[in-house]
């Protein structure tokens, strides 16, 4: 007797739990946060990276062709960060992003 309560109970109770998992969510999706960045700002940043990229893409073909050349890494490698001089970071040039 107790284990035909006990079937009766579980087999009443499963249509109520799938039932709950299939129960849409009472609350709504937070909307993204709009970008507090002025357009005209972050378009004037755009161009100065882009400016600063092809800076650094003429040091970078700068270095390769000193060392296609047959010159000595190190001495590439240093006139890589004087061309990069206060636009990059590090012996290799890296970008610098001031925010």
């Amino acid at each position: 007797m107790k284990t035909l309560v006990f079937a009766l109970t579980f087999l009443l109770s499963v249509p109520v739990v799938s039932l709950a998992a299939d129960a849409p969510a009472t609350k709504t999706p937070a909307k993204p946060a709009r970008s507090a960045v002025d357009p005209a700002l972050e378009a004037e940043h755009t161009k100065e990276d882009v400016k600063r990229h092809r800076i650094m893409a003429a040091a970078h073909e700068a270095a390769a062709k000193c060392q296609e050349s047959g010159k000595d890494e190190d001495s590439c490698n240093a006139e890589l960060a004087k061309a990069c001089k206060g636009i990059a970071y590090g012996k290799y040039c890296g970008m610098k992003h001031p925010d």
